[in-house]
């Protein structure tokens, strides 16, 4: 067992102690998958599923998942419409689907007093890069001309994700911009993967021991990307892109005992730069995926943090 740094906050200890699962670049895709829903699905959560076109249209079926509050209007246009947020599951675009993120799109549906959205794309290695980006950007267009369906204001749309979720929801935003639409009123990234790029200070300081290791993330990118060249691109490393003024506001959550930590905050100091209004809370002593644990205070600190800022977002 790999030492623990002293300074980890004993919340996230709990997390490593909790989860006792194989190292995912030990694993085929198939188990790595297995491995994921095992350690966060809940099969006693009750949802409403819906089949969407995909960017090919109907010959391309997405599945979403709409979490709305229970007091919110059952019929659309009396004024009672929610906010959206549609939502994409990390997994490092392998692992994850809408089981695996179920019970977090629900805190944040309750925490937010939204509508949540959780888009299935595609997943890598048998649809890479740059497939889950248009799945995702579809999810998008189709959440903003089809809101009423789930209750939803579709003038009040954002986009969020954690992960490689939060890395197709930034790209998202860039294409939306691009494309002149969907208007988006913010962006919520937990523990986004902005770059390709295993060689930051916090690649290093956290390579293993921490949930999630630079091994694993190798072991990711390389299923996403059919040719690594392709990991200069934008819509996969948001983080170089040449231009992000015009983009919607931003709340980015980082962990300090994650490899993602330092491409999440340089891609804050990049949004603040360019004059995105950005929150980027910082959480020092956890790990990656902490905001899916209801129990933790600092999950619970996180997922409050990012409803005030849609709440202030929505009602701009």
């Amino acid at each position: 067992m790999t030492d623990r740094a002293p300074e980890l906050h004993p919340e996230a200890a709990t997390i490593l102690d909790r989860v006792d699962l194989p190292p995912t670049h030990a694993l085929s895709v198939a188990g790595a998958r297995e491995a994921l829903r095992d350690l966060l699905v809940d099969d006693d959560l009750t949802v409403r599923d819906l089949s969407i076109p995909g960017p090919e249209g109907p010959t391309t079926p997405l599945s979403v998942r709409a979490y709305t509050p229970a007091e919110a209007s059952e019929a659309p246009g009396d004024g009672g419409e929610r906010p959206v947020l549609v939502y994409f599951h990390g997994g490092g675009w392998v692992r994850g689907d809408l089981d695996t993120h179920d019970g977090l799109c629900r805190l944040l549906a309750e925490a937010a007093d939204c509508v949540v959205v959780s888009a299935d794309y595609r997943r890598a290695p048998e649809h890479p890069f740059p497939t889950p980006v248009h799945d995702a950007y579809a999810a998008t267009a189709w959440a903003a001309e089809h809101a009423d369906i789930v209750g939803g204001d579709p003038d009040r749309i954002a986009v969020g994700g954690d992960s490689a979720g939060g890395n197709l929801a930034a790209v998202v935003t860039l294409l939306a911009r691009e494309r002149g639409g969907p208007e988006l009123s913010h962006q919520v990234l937990l523990y986004p993967v902005t770059d390709f790029d295993l060689d930051t200070d916090s690649y290093h300081e956290n390579a293993s021991g921490y949930l999630l290791s630079r091994a694993s993330m190798r072991w990711y990118w390389d299923r996403y990307l059919d040719d690594a060249v392709d990991g200069a691109n934008p819509y996969a490393s948001p983080l170089r892109a040449p231009d992000l003024s015009g983009l919607p506001s931003a709340t980015v959550v980082t962990a300090g005992y994650d490899p993602l930590r330092d491409e999440g905050a340089a891609y804050a100091d990049r949004l603040r730069e360019a004059a995105v209004p950005v929150t980027h809370a910082n959480y020092p002593g956890m790990v990656h995926v902490f905001a899916s644990f209801p129990e933790l205070e600092r999950a619970r600190d996180a997922r409050e943090t990012i409803a005030e800022n849609l709440d202030a977002a929505f009602a701009r």
